[in-house]
Formats: structure tokens, sequence, C-alpha cells
């Protein structure tokens, strides 16, 4: 049994990870502030004598026993993350020196949840590991994606200079239940307007892709690079490579819903990626990973999650 340390242990990925190493046998610690994350993903924890949430915001600095720490403690959907994007890059960097601190003073491995969102509007397609990426310094969602690219930085120097034990993924468009209904992103959106015949929202033509990695798979990946024994910390690229038009998504959430929405055409978002595809040749080398939930699979329990909420 070890002890762990899941930041943003009530969000949507969080509360996946603490059920994933619950159910392996350890002592997990899920550190929250619910600014974006939700009690009701671990309200079904609570009594289990393994499990403890506290409630505390990574931007001031903590210290625990552990042995590991996976920190997941940042808002992801741009809703969200734009709300307040000086906390933001705080929540970034901040909780990443806060973090690194945690682990260099206790001896714990680290992991960081990074994003495609590193890569930005890409110029590489799919996107590869050494790809520097195409990323606006002041935009709109520089707040995220800068931060991010920081802390990966952090990570990094924080391993070279004092020895700490890091991995580093760099996770890539993820949906399943415990999405946030109002959070944002384009497949709770697509579902929840579909469930309730409204108009669904397309940005665009609709024609940018996007590659949709279910939940469990992504899961998977991320609790067997921490336990990966080799020398490589990453980046490594965690996603499901299958590539699709946003235009496609929307049909097949209207097919799969039986719903009477239509689609209606809004402007595109500034700096918003025309197409974000991973190349997951080193975790596929590294770890084995390979997702095995297709789309519509996915869809179909993220649906029926989404239904019993509205």
């Amino acid at each position: 049994m070890k002890k762990i340390l899941v930041t943003g242990g009530a969000g949507f990925l969080g509360s996946f990870l603490c059920d994933q190493l619950l159910s392996q046998g350890h002592e997990v610690i899920a550190l929250d502030n619910y600014f974006s994350g939700s009690k009701k993903n671990i309200q079904h924890l609570l009594n289990n004598p393994n499990f403890e949430a506290i409630r505390h915001d990574i931007t001031q600095p903590i210290h625990i026993e552990v042995d590991e720490i996976y920190n997941f403690a940042c808002p992801a959907s741009p809703v969200h993350y734009q709300h307040n994007p000086v906390h933001t890059v705080k929540t970034c960097v901040m909780g990443a020196i806060n973090v690194l601190e945690l682990a260099r003073n206790v001896k714990a491995k680290v992991i960081q949840a990074s994003t495609s969102e590193v890569y930005g509007d890409p110029l590489v397609h799919p996107q590869v590991e050494e790809y520097f990426g195409n990323v606006n310094t002041i935009g709109p969602r520089s707040c995220y994606d800068e931060g991010k690219r920081v802390a990966e930085t952090l990570f990094a120097d924080y391993h070279r200079q004092y020895g700490v034990d890091i991995r580093i993924v760099r996770i890539f468009n993820t949906y399943g239940p415990r999405m946030s209904i109002n959070d944002g992103r384009v497949v709770s959106n697509f579902i929840v307007q579909a469930l309730q015949n409204q108009n669904i929202t397309m940005y665009g033509e609709g024609l940018q892709t996007r590659s949709f990695c279910y939940v469990d798979d992504l899961v998977d990946g991320i609790v067997n690079f921490m336990n990966y024994q080799g020398d490589h910390f990453g980046p490594i690229n965690l996603g499901n490579p299958s590539e699709f038009k946003i235009i496609e998504l929307a049909q097949k959430v209207i097919k799969l819903t039986n719903s009477k929405s239509k689609i209606i055409y809004q402007n595109l978002p500034i700096n918003d990626p025309l197409q974000r595809k991973p190349n997951i040749d080193k975790a596929r080398s590294l770890i084995k990973f390979a997702p095995k939930i297709d789309l519509e699979s996915g869809l179909i329990r993220t649906i029926e999650y989404f239904k019993k909420l509205i």
C-alpha cells in the first residue's frame, strides 16, 4: 500500500484517479478547493477508510507525508480557466512549485497533468512530443496554455537540479461521466443541448478536428506511466489518436440521443486550434498504452450519465 495525494481529486479526471488507486489497495488523499471540482464526484468514496478529502487551494503550500503525488489541480475547460485567468496561472505555476517542494521534502514521486494545449494551434500534425508548439502568450487562452508550459519547465528543472522523481503527461481531449454540465467542453455541451432538444452550438464550420479519449483509457495510461520504471520522465502524449471533425461529433451525438436539435453556427473563439491529434508512439512503446473504447461506446456511457443529471 502506498499513500498517494491527488490534487484536484474532486475533479473529473482526479476523481477517476482516486477510484483507480483505491481499487489497487492504496491510501488516497484527494485535495481540492472545489472551484471546478465537485464533492459529488467523490461522495461514493467518503466511507472508504483508505480515502480522505481535504479542502485546500494548491496555490498555498501544504505538507503531507505521501509516497506519490498526482498533480491534477487546475480547471481544464475554457469556461472555468478563463473565469479567473490570474488564479489559473497561479494554480499552474505556484501549484507546481508547492507540489514539487512537497515531493522534494518527502522524497515522493510526482506526475504532472499537462495538456495538449501546450501545442497551441499546431503547425505539426499529428502532434509529437518534440514539437515546441505555436502558442499565443497574451491571448484569452494563454493563462492555461502558458501556465501549463511553465509547469512543465518547473518539473524538468526540479528533476535536473534537485533529483525529484517526476513524470509529465500531455493529456488530449478526454470525456466521460462526471464532466461538469456547464464546463463548456464540446462533448458535454453537445450532449446537454441534444438531450434538451436545444440548438447545438457549432463554432466555425465544424471542420476543426479533435481526438476524443474515454476517461477509463486515459486513467489507465496515467497510472501506468507513474509506475513506469525506466529513465524517461516525459513528456508523453496520452489520448486517442482517432480523429473526428467537430461536425461529425455533433451528428453522432444527435443520432445517439434521438434528438431533434438543429446545428447553429457561430464564430470560432480566438486561438481555438484547428487540428488536434496525438502521436502516441512513445506511450505505446513505454507503457503499452492503447485506448480500447471507441467514440460511440464512450458517448453512450456519457449520455447515460447526463440523462440522470438533466
